[in-house]
């Protein structure tokens, strides 16, 4: 069969159409096959281990009535996080990068049409699907990978121990929580993730965001190793 011709059937295969620039819905529903041991969707959708995910798009985090959200969860939606296109291709490409010590047990997909399909399948169970990707709360962002030589650097410690001074007077160099997520211990690459997820105003916090967008990669990497020395 001529190359064309089998992407065609691929395509065919995949779904009559995309979902509005996102991906395929009825690809997306083998996707999503695999969460149902945790979540729910559709008109007898109920709570299990996770929530279930009707009308997700537009919905702040952790804000689902009668659900128990984890701490980093509730948080993240008293920041502000919308679940938003943008927001939930993130989320599924790296829990961690949104939310740090989030229950959900998922590594993770890298490949962005498995992002793309699940996402269309969630949108058909919200408000407005029409809306995509021209307006939120639906909107879909530019591409959020971090660039590998980025989570390549390797961070001076005492760089790291120098440029620490604000951030102490808010997360507790002990460890300790006290309101405030303890950032000491977390894994390099997570920090340098999150970190440059408040740099793109990918996390929604204003002052992180600030603090965030004022240091540059070489100076995230070393405040990462910095802080995971001090597990």
């Amino acid at each position: 069969m001529p190359a064309s011709l089998a992407a065609l059937a691929v395509v065919l295969a995949a779904g009559p159409a995309l979902t509005d620039g996102l991906g395929y819905a009825s690809a997306g529903e083998a996707v999503f096959a695999n969460c149902t041991s945790c979540h729910q969707i559709g008109p007898d959708a109920r709570d299990r281990i996770g929530p279930h995910l009707n009308g997700v798009f537009g919905s702040k985090a952790g804000a689902h009535d009668g659900y128990s959200y984890s701490a980093s969860m509730a948080r993240a939606g008293a920041d502000g996080l919308i679940w938003t296109a943008k927001t939930l291709d993130a989320y599924l490409e790296n829990p961690r990068a949104l939310v740090f010590k989030t229950r959900m047990s998922f590594r993770g997909l890298s490949d962005p049409q498995e992002r793309a399909d699940p996402l269309a399948y969630l949108l058909s169970f919200s408000d407005d699907p029409s809306d995509i990707p021209e307006a939120e709360p639906t909107a879909r962002g530019a591409d959020q990978d971090i660039d590998p030589a980025t989570l390549a650097l390797v961070g001076d410690p005492e760089y790291g121990e120098y440029l620490s001074g604000e951030c102490v007077t808010c997360h507790q160099a002990d460890g300790s929580a006290q309101g405030i997520p303890s950032v000491t211990g977390w894994m390099v690459e997570d920090f340098v993730i999150a970190m440059h997820a408040y740099k793109s105003k990918l996390r929604p916090h204003p002052v992180m965001q600030m603090m965030a967008g004022r240091l540059n990669a070489e100076e995230i990497a070393a405040l990462a190793a910095y802080f995971k020395e001090l597990e």
